[in-house]
């Protein structure tokens, strides 16, 4: 009986030592992410909750005294003219800006990937309106899409063509931005698929020739785009994100015209909060804007996540 209640304790001073262990290694985990999960409710989850807060509110800034006037701003929301409007005009944009910018994202990492050399020089060119600031480059596209110098219009005049004025005239100024926001985003998407496709075995390559997959076209069917399934999927929810936030592009060269052909919920935000001085209002549109934002990214993956090969 000794012998049987000596092993007990051992286990039990075993057991106790493991879980004391276990507690330091979760104390010590605490630690480590204590400074992140600070910055994290400081600068995300307290200025969302706060900005949830105003939305029910008509607080204006230079005024201390507010009200909590309930969902008042929300039913002035939909029935503002503005507000339709840039929530259509964003609607477009992304529907223009995230396929095509995925689709030549991916036809441009796929031309360097398959290039001996100089793919160090081509990565860098691509990547290079990534990495210039829009606002600086707003200059240059001013003047590349000026209806009477800019070298665009000067090209189609070549052909006979008259050119528009391309970020003057409400039926073109969407679709300039539009080109703008993809010219900016192919880069980036270039590099992240170049990311996936290093990391896709040139076994599978050998393998689905041995098969009978002879082209180009049968061996990126049946190999790189089912294993480029979670580059693409992230691809397109970061691209979907970026169009849904254009800001730069339209502050910079548009202000939203002309009549609002350009109008874009950001700049309505920017407008309504810092222009207006309305946050409470501002606050409103902020909320839809998260809440369309949520509810398109879980969407795209209940539908694109089914298929995914991982």
């Amino acid at each position: 009986m000794s012998d049987i209640a000596q092993s007990f304790s051992t286990v039990m001073t075993a057991r106790e030592a493991a879980n004391a262990a276990r507690k330091r290694e979760e104390r010590l985990a605490w630690r480590l992410m204590a400074p992140a999960v600070s910055l994290v409710l400081l600068f995300i989850l307290l200025p969302t909750l706060a900005v949830f807060y105003l939305s029910f509110t008509n607080f204006e800034l230079g005024y201390a005294d507010y009200q909590f006037i309930g969902l008042e701003n929300y039913i002035e929301l939909f029935k503002d003219r503005t507000f339709r409007i840039s929530l259509q005009n964003t609607a477009l944009y992304t529907l223009i800006v995230t396929p095509l910018s995925v689709f030549l994202g991916l036809g441009a990492a796929l031309l360097i990937e398959s290039e001996t050399r100089g793919k160090a020089f081509f990565r860098t060119v691509y990547f290079l309106p990534v990495a210039s600031l829009l606002v600086a480059m707003a200059t240059v596209w001013q003047y590349l899409l000026h209806p009477t110098m800019g070298p665009v219009n000067a090209m189609l005049g070549l052909l006979g063509i008259d050119g528009p004025n391309w970020l003057g005239s409400s039926s073109t100024v969407l679709p300039s931005l539009a080109m703008i926001g993809i010219w900016q985003s192919v880069g980036f998407n270039m590099v992240l698929f170049l990311a996936g496709l290093t990391a896709i075995p040139r076994e599978l390559y050998a393998a689905a020739e041995m098969d009978g997959a002879k082209s180009a076209w049968e061996r990126f069917r049946l190999v790189t785009w089912p294993l480029l399934g979670p580059t693409t999927l992230f691809v397109l929810t970061i691209s979907v994100i970026n169009s849904v936030k254009v800001f730069e592009s339209v502050k910079t060269l548009t202000q939203g015209g002309p009549n609002k052909a350009s109008e874009v919920l950001l700049h309505t935000i920017y407008q309504e909060g810092f222009v207006f001085l309305r946050v409470g209002y501002a606050s409103a549109m902020t909320v839809i804007f998260l809440m369309v934002l949520i509810v398109m990214m879980l969407l795209q993956y209940r539908v694109l996540d089914r298929r995914v090969h991982y």
